[in-house]
């Protein structure tokens, strides 16, 4: 049987630019609440780059289910289970990244309802996105 072939270039690439959209956040990252609220150059910012670091995400397991041929998802849900099922992901990141997933649906559909303390929160969580670059890594240190 024939080795899948891991485009493990462009899931690194996608994984810098995770990073560099995270250094973006902590770079302008207000110390608490009030000074959030108080910026709006820095909300919109922030939402932004909240934003496209989720989609970075998404791409990346788009690529790797691309990749490893295991069929069309019929939603981003079942895209994050196809990678559980194979052992890629954990069930645990796969349920913070369906909640991070829903978080991306707010910012891009509700922009003008964006709920300030939602999208402050979310700023505590930016741990979970190294979580997903190490199991990521992982992964690719096996194929």
């Amino acid at each position: 049987m024939k080795e899948k072939i891991i485009d493990k270039d462009k899931i690194l690439a996608k994984l810098d630019e995770i990073d560099s959209y995270l250094e973006e956040i902590e770079q302008i990252m207000p110390v608490s609440f009030e000074e959030y609220q108080r910026h709006i150059e820095k909300r919109r910012a922030v939402e932004r780059l909240l934003q496209i670091s989720i989609e970075s995400i998404i791409d990346i397991s788009y690529i790797i289910i691309s990749n490893l041929k295991l069929g069309a998802p019929s939603d981003e849900d079942e895209l994050f289970d196809k990678l559980t099922q194979k052992n890629i992901i954990s069930k645990d990141i796969a349920i913070i990244l369906k909640e991070m997933k829903g978080f991306r649906n707010v910012l891009v559909h509700k922009y003008g309802k964006v709920d300030d303390e939602q999208v402050f929160e979310n700023l505590e969580k930016l741990d979970d996105f190294e979580k997903f670059k190490k199991e990521i890594l992982r992964f690719l240190g096996k194929h």
